[in-house]
């Protein structure tokens, strides 16, 4: 049981539209205040987590951290007006299927294997960057359709 009844469906009005503008706005401050937050707050709790790691502690500290930024996430649902947004958007993808924690493992991946074979040197700096070019290009194409 929810503790709140879920609100009607507004009917998608200018009205509705400057609403959804209105709250988008309020939400973008209460999300940046919470970044505004954690940053140093991860890195306190990062390095605290780091000095008290052992085998009983492995991060908790930073993980519950992060735990509770996810929950604010939640709670702010900073794009929940999409759900007034009308049907033809319903399918739209202006991002590759990649996240940034997999673009940041390709490249922690390749760098590291760099690192191995000698370090970084102008050619691989030349395929890496050929690589990142891709990435933008194929993020381009599945956007375009």
């Amino acid at each position: 049981m929810k503790l709140f009844p879920e609100p009607p469906q507004p009917e998608l009005t200018r009205t509705a539209l400057a609403r959804d503008i209105i709250v988008l706005q309020a939400k973008l401050v209460v999300d940046g205040l919470r970044d505004l937050i954690l940053v140093p707050a991860s890195l306190v709790v990062g390095i605290i987590s780091l000095l008290s790691f052992s085998d009983g502690n492995r991060g908790a500290e930073f993980y519950r951290l992060l735990q509770t930024g996810k929950q604010s996430e939640r709670w702010i649902n900073l794009f929940g007006a999409l759900r007034n947004a009308p049907p033809d958007l319903e399918g739209f993808k202006g991002f590759p299927d990649a996240d940034m924690d997999d673009i940041v493992g390709r490249l922690e991946t390749y760098v590291v294997e760099e690192h191995k074979n000698g370090g970084m040197t102008a050619q691989a700096k030349e395929r890496l960057d050929k690589a990142l070019e891709t990435i933008k290009r194929r993020g381009h194409r599945r956007s375009d359709g």
